[in-house]
């Protein structure tokens, strides 16, 4: 039977519920969103004659909730207007409407009773074969479907997302005992495609997958901390980008997340699961539980293991229980790994550290190895859904049996040995069927040992996604330092950026036009995509920074035209080139996506020309870009300066989305040309498919544009006007309006005495002189200093 989601309704709209319902909304599903009626007025509502029976006051806590969802930061909306596919309701008045619903999602306040009386009112007025699941985090599924009807029963699950349901992306799918096959096959390929989630269906018990080895993981490291003598600011550097998880690390995730979150789940685990052999982990160590009387529960009390006072962090001393000044961690075992790029290769190097860090490191695995290898099939029958749900729900780029492999499955058994740890006897047995790791690449796929079979095996559900870490060797075709061009098969080809943070030089330059010269002699088309944590940052600033200082403006000048000819090339070339943009696409990053024939962007783009913050105007391209773009807006008896204007404050003003499609709103993605995909693990696969689609309906490469209409003193007189005016308002400063003076040149095409039509070679001839005089300034060369050295943009 095909099943299509049409409308969801949410019953429960708390932080949670509210998030959920916006991700929906993100998805283009109609949603309602149902909470309870309030049982007393405020005193606004008071005064202003309004009774408990007023429509107002019965949708206040739904409405109050779903608000404040869209106020928060980041944003859990892909773009304001999606909000309008939410309509609120309570659970009083329009209970009868889940009947129209496809799939019905309880998120209320976590005990049984109150879920079980929710589940006989949806069980009263949904229609058969609709879906109901609940976001339930540990309250053991079984329970809740007890006494319901059978459809009920067969149509019922667990579905847990993790908070926020935007951005984090593990979606776990717990069976009940009457679940249908058909119910879990169908969540399982829905939160992939349509969610862009990692489904991972895990067993019914306490803590599902990710919070029972995530809060092994943190708890563990709470009893750590006393037992070595080692500082909140010791653990976070130890545990944080170093090892490939978040930079807020342990202590700094605790606060975001809320000290009683967790200890809710810490609880529930030590209440629950009294045969786990780390039974007595769970239990809080002192100073959480005085902590939790101090209420100190972190960002939402204002203070945790983390405190701000005025601009100073201050960090609690787990001794004393007293705050003090922030105490830089430094250790010599991650100066050793400070040369190597990826994380994955440096567990080798920080397991054998002589110090302080390396002694945690052997500590931590061992005991993390043991207790992941123990919870099969105890939570899952295959640990790779382990893997899957620690880097999708907690953000680690690598599960423990990936960091295991990294060490050497018998390296690792070495470590737990000398710490009193023993692996599961299923790892043994691995061993000695003579699989050395737990997984492995064949054809491009990535297989894993399974234990119910005893044999090596595909990891499922791989069909629609290009791994590049699997074809990087084997589908090679070329490479330098910083780019590597890989067969994607069917004609098309890839090119790749490996600079750091994927940032544009001479190198990448160089991969791009060898791309597109290997795809114009071999293949069909080229995309331009990467799997790294960004799309690219933009040019590589050290490089400009370096030839402006020793005034070397003749190369500087070649570099820059060098770059412009590269977007123009990919641009104008007799195959379709694809941009795959995701993460932190700017300046030339964003540059490049506007100039390929198309782009194919993850939802989860940040994306925007951000030179302005460098003291610089778009160089590669993009002023020139946006005054096309503006241009082709055009329409008669329009006010066309005022399209014009919209464009200049874009890139005046450093717009970045924060999503593709606001992307589209700032005019850096197009609609019509450029789309988005949900699922970041499918873009590439995706892109392919473009590429092709592109070619078979016979491609032609494109004429250069000399059609461009720009304004000339028109438009420029009033843009120098508008800075003038916001210099003295003091909106900008001096050097701000030359900057924003220079750019106002180059989109009005100039002091042309009127409207023109030009090329675009004309206009980056305008942006590439305005860049390099710019590049001459001192207070620029400042601002790309602090850049370069602090990481954030000077105002000067």
């Amino acid at each position: 039977m095909k099943r299509n989601i049409k409308k969801v309704a949410v019953i429960g709209s708390g932080i949670m519920g509210s998030g959920i319902a916006c991700h929906f909304a993100n998805i283009g599903v109609e949603v309602l969103l149902l909470d309870i009626v309030p049982n007393e007025l405020t005193e606004a509502e008071q005064k202003k004659g309004l009774t408990l029976e007023s429509k107002v006051v019965r949708n206040r806590l739904v409405n109050d909730h779903l608000a404040n969802a869209l106020k928060s930061k980041p944003s859990p909306i892909y773009h304001p207007s999606f909000a309008n596919r939410i309509t609120t309701g309570n659970t009083t008045d329009d209970m009868a409407k889940i009947a129209t619903a496809d799939w019905i999602i309880e998120v209320v306040v976590e005990r049984l009773d109150i879920k079980k009386i929710v589940f006989e009112q949806v069980d009263k007025y949904r229609k058969p074969g609709t879906l109901i699941t609940s976001n339930t985090s540990g309250i053991p599924i079984h329970f809740m479907s007890e006494g319901r009807s059978d459809d009920f029963q067969q149509h019922f699950c667990g579905t847990h997302f993790f908070n926020p349901a935007r951005y984090l992306k593990l979606f776990e799918i717990i069976p009940g005992p009457k679940t249908s096959q058909e119910v879990l096959d169908f969540l399982n390929g829905y939160g992939e495609k349509f969610l862009g989630k990692t489904s991972v269906v895990a067993k019914d018990t306490p803590a599902f997958i990710g919070n029972r080895i995530g809060i092994f993981g943190i708890q563990s490291l709470f009893h750590q901390v006393k037992e070595m003598g080692l500082t909140v600011e010791e653990v976070d550097k130890l545990t944080g980008p170093v090892i490939g998880r978040p930079k807020s690390a342990t202590f700094r995730t605790v606060d975001v997340v809320g000290l009683d979150t967790l200890v809710h789940v810490a609880n529930g685990i030590y209440e629950n699961c009294p045969n786990d052999e780390a039974h007595e982990l769970f239990k809080l160590p002192e100073f959480v539980n005085k902590m939790m009387e101090n209420k100190w529960l972190g960002s939402k009390t204002g203070q945790g293991f983390y405190k701000k006072e005025g601009k100073d962090i201050l960090t609690l001393d787990l001794d004393t229980l007293t705050y003090r000044p922030n105490k830089k961690a430094s250790f010599a075992t991650l100066e050793l790994t400070k040369t190597i790029e990826k994380p994955i290769d440096r567990f080798k190097v920080l397991v054998t550290g002589k110090d302080k860090a390396g002694d945690f490191y052997r500590k931590n695995f061992a005991s993390m190895f043991q207790y992941c290898s123990n919870r099969i099939p105890e939570i899952t029958d295959a640990f790779y859904k382990i893997d899957d749900a620690m880097k999708a729900g907690f953000g680690w780029e690598n599960g423990p049996f990936e960091i295991w492999d990294a060490i050497g499955v018998e390296k690792g058994i070495e470590l737990m040995k000398a710490e009193g740890y023993q692996p599961a006897s299923w790892v043994m047995d691995m061993l000695a069927s003579g699989n050395t790791s737990f997984y492995s690449v064949k054809d491009g796929a990535t297989h894993f040992y399974s234990i119910t079979n005893k044999k090596v095996e595909k990891v499922p559900g791989q069909d629609a996604f290009i791994i590049l870490n699997n074809i990087r060797e084997s589908k090679k075709i070329w490479n330098n330092s910083d780019a590597i061009i890989t067969d994607l098969g069917d004609g098309i080809i890839n090119l790749e950026f490996t600079s750091k943070m994927n940032s544009i030089g001479a190198g990448v330059l160089q991969g791009i036009n060898k791309a597109i010269d290997i795809a114009e002699k071999d293949y069909n088309g080229l995309v331009i995509g990467n799997q790294g944590a960004n799309f690219s940052v933009g040019a590589n600033l050290g490089m400009i920074f370096m030839m402006a200082v020793e005034q070397e403006y003749d190369e500087l000048n070649m570099a820059i035209k060098m770059f412009q000819d590269t977007m123009m090339r990919c641009r104008y070339s007799a195959i379709p080139v694809i941009a795959a943009p995701h993460g932190m696409t700017l300046g030339g990053g964003c540059e490049l996506t506007m100039h390929a024939d198309r782009a194919v962007a993850a939802a989860e783009t940040y994306i925007g020309l951000v030179e302005f913050g460098v003291g610089v105007i778009p160089g590669g391209g993009g002023s020139k870009e946006m005054a096309l773009r503006a241009s082709d807006l055009f329409r008669k008896n329009d006010v066309e300066l005022n399209v014009l204007q919209e464009y200049f404050l874009t890139v005046g003003m450093a717009k970045v989305a924060t999503s593709a499609y606001e992307g589209f709103d700032t005019g850096v993605l197009q609609k019509g040309r450029d789309i988005v995909v949900v699922n970041k693990d499918r873009q590439i696969a995706t892109a392919k498919q473009v590429a092709l689609q592109m070619a078979e309906q016979g491609y032609t490469q494109p004429v250069r544009r000399k059609d461009i209409k720009v304004l000339g003193k028109q438009a420029l007189g009033m843009f120098l006007v508008g800075t003038d005016q916001m210099e003295a308002g003091k909106y900008i400063s001096e050097h701000d309006k030359k900057i924003a003076n220079k750019l106002a040149y180059v989109m009005a095409g100039g002091d042309l005495s009127e409207a023109t039509l030009v090329s675009e070679q004309y206009l980056l001839d305008l942006e590439r002189e305005a860049f390099l005089s710019l590049t001459g300034e001192r207070k620029s060369l400042e601002r790309i200093q602090y850049m370069l050295t602090k990481g954030k943009p000077l105002r000067n």
